[in-house]
This record gives C-alpha cells, structure tokens and sequence, in this order.
C-alpha cells in the first residue's frame, strides 16, 4: 500500500474505504427491513453464535487468540486491557487472519464480547446508524439546538461551490463518513482551495462536507453513560514564539522533549506539508517569530504527525458539560466520544461566537486521556468498565 500523508496517522487503502461507503448506502435500506424483523432475536442469539465460532475458526487454524496487548494493539485497547487486569478481569483478543479486535472478557462467571469496547446498554442505540454519519449529524444537531458549523453535503464540485458561497470563509472539507482527520483541509478561502479540498476527500467518501471553519481549539469529550467523564484538548504540532528565537530553534528544542522519542508522541517533522503551512502563516524556519505567536507546522492534530494533548476536564465550564452531556442524551448513546471546537474551554460555549461540535464518534480513542502529554490522566477505562461490569468496581 503506497504511503498516503493525508491518510495519518493511520493508513486508509482508498477505494475500500470509499466502496464501504458505497456499499453501506446500497444495502442500508436492505438490512435496515431485515433489521425491524429479526435485530431482537439476532441479539439473544449472538452471544452463543460467537464464542463457538471462535473456537471453531481456531481449531480449524484459521484463527487464533492471545492472551496479552501486543504491538498490534492500538493504545486505546492497551490501555482498555490494562484497566482489565487491574479489576481481575480475564480478557483475551481472537484474530482471524489479520482481522483483530475482537475481545472477549470473563468476570465472575460473566462472559462478554465486543469489537473495539464494550457498550454498557444491552440494546444498541438507534443513534449508532447515524452517529458517525457527519451530514446527518449536522442536521439533527440543528434541529435539537445543539451547535455546530454551518454548511452541507455535496457529491459534485458543482454543489459543493454553492455550499461554499453561501457561508462564512474559511471553510473545511472532509469525508462524510471516515474517522481521525483523514483527507481534511481547513483554511479553504477560494475556489481553487475549495476544489482542492473536495477532491482529496472524495478519495475517501462519495460525499462531502463542507462547512464553516469554527473558531478555537480542538478538544475532545468522552461520555460514558451519559456521563462527562474525560475531555482532552489537541493541539497541532506547534512551537510558541519568545521574540528572540528562529523558528528553527524553537523547532529543534521543542523536538529534544523526551516524551517525543516515541512510542505515543514523535519529533516534528519537517515536510513538504510543514513548509506550506508555515508560508501560509507568511513565516520561514528562519523567521524569528514574536513573543506568544503560535507558529504550526501542520493542519492535523495527530500524535503521529507531532502532535499533542492535554488534558483539560478539571476546568472545562459547566455550561459546556451540560451541552455535551445533552448531546449523550439526545443520542441515547451509552459511549460516545464528541469532538468539538471553542475559544475558551473554561467560559460557556454561550459566549462564544463560532464554536460547536464537528463529529461524534461511536467507538472512541480512550487512550487520549490516559496518556496525555500535558495534565493528569484520566482513566477513562475505568469508568467505562464500572458501566459494563460494575460488579468489578474498585474502591
């Protein structure tokens, strides 16, 4: 698979993402019937399909079980895992072939399986159709009052420059469907960005969002059971300018941090995309850059890219907990991670003139808050394991 630098910090193979997409809009309204008729008596049955079948695809050879995290694990099911043998709690992972994820988990003679992390509710929610989908949760969002950034769907170049028109510049584009930032722009503020932008994301989905550019930072609130129990602010790779530094000093010191050896955080790196958007910024890496001024170095805010997080749940405002909680709450979701954007977390999201949420996410990276580069962790697994076995709950 050839390298893609729109696809980091995790690679896509483009056209399968694309016709998942495709296929799932094809055969939506098919299961969607068989779903209404059949999903109650799938769910009673599922638990007993699936355990047997694993053992079968292992003894066949076909697949196969280990018994610790290893480096194939992401950090989201490390750190999962870990809060698991902390409580006790007997976990182990079936692969079959190279498909992985796929957890079972016993506890006092209570056995459970999931792929990724478990869901506390015995019954999915209906918002797990839709949740990931970016353009309809932008419409429902709206209706309900919860804000968001203005724009819309369009499946041609032709629809999108009329979304693009009738907004505030400077615009985003991303997939609809798709997860950590891939194929993004921001900055968008004419025509030729705009297109730019659409087609990089029509690598990934046959449509595309396109809307305003809120104001602010990104920050990302984990809910479990409706509950607010983690939020994280994402920085860009960045450095902070002190008058008397170049860019490139500031660069090579910021690079020198031990936490960025690796394996969570990395070095900057210095790229075709690090140099255009510093000469979007009108900068060099010889610029000596004045005291306070944030230089970035690119438009993600991925660890694998240099980027950072901080953990920020002690002083978000009330008023933003209780929008976000209300966001679990319209969605009927036990586990939802919500990323949204705001000037200044600790004053309400009332005050401000451009903030809201961009996405929700129905299977959240948790480890986001256990291993924060800045601010103390929050064990975000440990709530999550209270919601689905709180027989396990330590004191």
């Amino acid at each position: 698979m050839k390298h893609c630098k729109d696809c980091e910090p995790a690679q896509e193979i483009h056209w399968i993402a694309y016709m998942s997409v495709v296929l799932g809009m094809i055969s939506e309204p098919f299961f969607g019937i068989l779903e209404l008729f059949f999903k109650n008596t799938a769910e009673a049955i599922s638990g007993r399909i699936s355990f047997p079948f694993y053992h079968l695809m292992t003894g066949l050879g076909l697949g196969y079980y280990t018994y610790e995290p290893n480096e194939k694990d992401s950090w989201r099911s490390k750190c999962f895992w870990e809060e698991a043998e902390r409580r006790n709690i007997k976990m182990y992972e079936f692969h079959l072939g190279p498909i992985g994820d796929i957890f079972i988990a016993e506890f006092n003679g209570k056995k459970i399986t999931f792929d990724g992390l478990p869901r506390p509710a015995e019954k999915e929610s209906e918002a797990l159709n839709w949740m990931d989908n970016k353009g309809i949760m932008k419409q429902k969002f709206m209706k309900e009052g919860i804000p968001v950034a203005r724009g819309g769907t369009a499946w041609t170049y032709c629809k999108a420059l009329k979304i693009f028109d009738s907004v505030t510049k400077p615009v985003i584009t991303k997939p609809n469907l798709g997860s950590r930032s891939r194929h993004t722009m921001i900055h968008l503020n004419t025509p030729k960005d705009l297109k730019i932008g659409f087609y990089k994301a029509r690598k990934l989905s046959p449509i595309v969002i396109i809307e305003e550019e809120l104001r602010g930072y990104l920050f990302r609130g984990t809910l479990v059971s409706g509950k607010l129990v983690g939020v994280v602010k994402r920085d860009q790779p960045e450095v902070y300018g002190d008058g008397a530094h170049t860019i490139r000093e500031l660069w090579e010191k910021e690079n020198k941090r031990p936490e960025r050896a690796g394996p969570i955080f990395h070095k900057i790196p210095i790229d075709k995309e690090a140099n255009e958007e510093l000469a979007r910024q009108g900068v060099t890496m010889e610029t000596i850059p004045a005291k306070g001024i944030t230089i970035t170095f690119s438009q993600k805010t991925s660890r694998g890219c240099g980027g950072t997080t901080t953990e920020v749940t002690s002083i978000i405002h009330p008023e933003n907990v209780a929008i976000l909680e209300h966001v679990g709450t319209f969605l009927k979701d036990p586990l939802i991670g919500v990323d949204f954007i705001i000037e200044d977390i600790t004053k309400s999201w009332h005050e401000e003139q451009h903030c809201g949420i961009i996405e929700c996410n129905s299977l959240p990276f948790i480890d986001l808050h256990h291993y924060p580069l800045f601010g103390k962790p929050d064990n975000v697994a440990g709530a999550l394991w209270d919601a689905v076995v709180p027989e396990s709950k330590l004191g």
